[in-house]
C-alpha cells in the first residue's frame, strides 16, 4: 500500500484529528483497556453506577453541541442544570406542584433562558461567551431564590424513575439514548438540521439562500437548553437531594464530549450522537481513573489534558501533513532532475 496515496493520509488525518469515527474506536478500546488496568471495572455493578453519569453528560453534551454548532460556546451549563434540577425538586416540595407539571417545568424553564441568551446573540450582537457567562449568573441567582436557600429532595416516583432499569438497562440511560437520537436524527437527516448547519458554516451564505439565521440561532439556543433542563432533572432524580450548585462539575466535561465528538469549535457541521459517544468516554475514563487512585483534581486535569491535546493536534496534524507532502514533492522533483 501506498502511504503518500490521499486515502491513506485521508485516514491518518481522521485517526489524529478524533472525527467522529474516531471517538467510538477510542471508547471501544478504553472499555478493552479497562479490565487490564483495574480488574472488576466492567462488572455490573461498576458499569450500572457508571451509566446514569455518562447519561446525563450526554444530553447536557447534546446541548453543548448545539450551540457549538453556531460558533458559540454555552458557559451557563452548571446554572441551566442546577435550574432544571431545582424546578423539579424545590416546586412540589415547597410550593405545592404536582410532580408532572415540576418536571415539565424543569426542562422548559432552561429552555426558556436559552431563548434569551439566543435573542442576547442574534439581537443584540452580544458575544456568546459573554452572554451564557451573564445568564449563568443570573440563573445560579433564581435557582437560590426558588429553592430558598436549601436543597430539596426530589420526589419518591422521580428518584425512583432515576434509578431503575427496564429490560435490565437503566432509565436515565434510555431517555438519553432517546434525546440524543432525536437530536442527531433531526441535525442529521431533517430539512431543519440541515440549515442549522448551513447556519453553522455561513451566516451569511445561509441568508443569501434564503435561511433566517436568526430564527435558527434561537432554536438552536433553546434546544440546548431543554437538553441542559433534562439532564437537570434525570441528575435530581439520581441524587435524589441534589445540592443548590450541581450543574458546576458538567462544564468542561461538556466541551470536552463535543470536542472529542468530532465538532469544531469554529462552527458547522456536528455530530450529536459523537458527542453522545465521547460522554461515554470520558465517564469510564473517570471512572477508570478513580479505580486507580486518581483525586477528582487529577482527573479534571486528565480531562483537559485530553482536551488540549485534541485541540493541538487539530492544529498541528494538518500542519503536519502538508509540510511531509511538501517534503516528499521537493524529493521527487528533485529525483527527477
Amino acid at each position: 500500500m501506498d502511504i503518500t496515496s490521499p486515502s491513506v493520509r485521508d485516514l491518518g488525518r481522521r485517526l489524529l484529528t478524533a472525527g467522529p469515527s474516531t471517538i467510538v474506536v477510542a471508547t471501544a478500546l478504553l472499555f478493552l483497556v479497562s479490565p487490564l488496568v483495574a480488574s472488576g471495572s466492567l462488572g455490573s455493578a461498576p458499569l450500572l453506577s457508571m451509566l446514569p453519569f455518562a447519561a446525563v453528560l450526554a444530553i447536557a453534551a447534546a446541548g453543548q453541541t448545539l450551540v457549538v454548532q453556531q460558533r458559540g460556546l454555552d458557559l451557563s451549563v452548571p446554572g441551566m442544570i442546577a435550574l432544571g434540577a431545582v424546578l423539579c425538586t424545590a416546586l412540589p416540595q415547597q410550593h405545592g406542584w404536582p410532580l408532572a407539571s415540576a418536571v415539565v417545568a424543569g426542562a422548559l424553564g432552561p429552555a426558556a433562558a436559552g431563548l434569551v441568551t439566543g435573542v442576547l446573540v442574534t439581537r443584540f450582537g452580544v458575544i456568546p461567551l459573554i452572554a451564557t457567562l451573564g445568564l449563568n449568573a443570573v440563573l445560579l441567582g433564581v435557582v437560590f431564590a426558588v429553592a430558598d436557600g436549601t436543597p430539596a429532595g426530589a420526589a419518591p416516583a422521580l428518584n425512583q424513575f432515576a434509578l431503575d432499569r427496564t429490560l435490565g438497562v437503566p432509565n436515565t440511560v434510555l431517555v438519553a439514548v432517546l434525546v440524543v437520537g432525536v437530536v442527531g436524527l433531526v441535525i442529521g437527516r431533517s430539512t431543519s438540521g440541515r440549515r442549522l448547519t448551513a447556519v453553522g458554516v455561513s451566516p451569511r451564505a445561509a441568508e443569501v439562500i434564503g435561511v433566517r439565521v436568526g430564527r435558527y440561532r434561537l432554536l438552536a439556543y433553546a434546544s440546548a437548553g431543554a437538553c441542559y433542563g433534562v439532564a437537570g432533572v434525570l441528575l435530581a432524580g439520581y441524587t435524589k437531594t441534589p445540592p443548590l450548585f450541581l450543574g458546576d462539575s458538567y462544564l468542561l466535561p461538556t466541551v470536552a464530549a463535543v470536542v472529542l465528538g468530532g465538532t469544531a469549535l469554529t462552527g458547522g457541521v456536528a455530530s450529536v450522537v459523537a458527542s453522545g459517544v465521547a460522554a461515554l468516554f470520558l465517564t469510564q475514563l473517570g471512572q477508570l481513573l478513580r479505580a486507580v487512585g486518581w483525586s477528582d483534581s487529577r482527573q479534571l486535569m486528565a480531562q483537559a489534558a485530553v482536551l488540549l491535546l485534541v485541540v493541538l493536534g487539530r492544529v498541528l496534524v494538518p500542519m503536519a501533513v502538508t509540510a511531509w507532502r511538501r517534503r516528499l514533492a521537493d524529493r521527487a522533483v528533485a529525483l527527477a532532475t
